[in-house]
């Protein structure tokens, strides 16, 4: 099987995946929990930390095409919930908690937020929750635990994190952010990041029940503003963020 690898260097001291631990999260993901994940993910052939870094040599999906049918995706993110629900935690307890490293992402948000707040681009709706948001980052991040029981989640779930085969199956890559949360945690960075909102409702029957999503968007917020803040005021890209923010938060104008 030819494999492809990934290789990453130790993290800056005191950065977001240094505090996570990110890269050594995903070796131990491959070497512990993809035997028994439950949905596809990429066949690993090699998993080594090391005193430089990390080095995974994985199944290649190159030939996969990247993202997936929402729905589907939806329905992947359901079975690998459901299987590790109130589980996961205590299996492996190395797992990142909810509200790791909350401090760090908000003092992130508070200094990208001037800059965003005065893009010619930004509706006024989400200018006013962004800014309500500055400052609240740590217990945006820490109401979280109330949406619902832990289990296994990817915690980047979005669009450009699964793999689709030529014959249609699906596969979950990217395994860096992997934590003991809510599944709504899942569902909620899978529409904000990669669904049109015109397919939220959809999306959302795919998965099953989603509850308490307006708990965990606040959040899920603050890592698409974060997202918008890397994109040209105005570009294509802006305005899809746009519109799937909006949408966002609308609905929790409407709670």
């Amino acid at each position: 099987m030819q494999g492809f690898v990934k290789r990453r260097g130790l993290p800056e001291p005191g950065t977001i995946p240094d505090v996570l631990d990110m890269f050594r999260a995903e070796v131990r993901f491959y070497r512990d929990i993809a035997p028994v994940v439950g949905v596809r993910v990429p066949a690993c052939l090699h998993a080594e930390v090391t005193p430089d870094g990390t080095t995974l040599i994985l199944e290649d999906l190159s030939s996969w095409r990247p993202g997936a049918d929402p729905m589907a995706h939806a329905q992947m993110l359901s079975r690998l919930h459901e299987r590790w629900a109130g589980q996961a935690a205590g299996r492996w307890p190395w797992l990142r908690p909810v509200g790791a490293a909350a401090d760090l992402v908000g003092e992130l948000y508070d200094a990208t937020w001037p800059a965003l707040s005065i893009r010619a681009d930004l509706p006024a709706g989400l200018c006013t929750l962004g800014a309500r948001l500055v400052g609240r980052v740590p217990s945006a991040e820490q109401d979280v635990a109330s949406a619902g029981p832990l289990t296994l989640v990817h915690g980047d779930a979005s669009a450009h994190n699964v793999r689709t085969s030529p014959d249609g199956e699906l596969a979950l890559v990217d395994w860096e952010d992997v934590s003991a949360a809510p599944g709504v945690v899942d569902v909620a960075w899978l529409l904000l990041s990669s669904v049109d909102p015109s397919q939220w409702a959809a999306v959302t029957a795919a998965y099953g029940p989603v509850t308490n999503l307006s708990a965990v968007l606040p959040a899920a917020l603050v890592q698409g503003l974060l997202s918008l803040s890397d994109t040209a005021d105005g570009s294509p890209e802006a305005a899809e963020w746009i519109g799937r923010l909006t949408a966002a938060e609308q609905l929790l104008t409407a709670v």
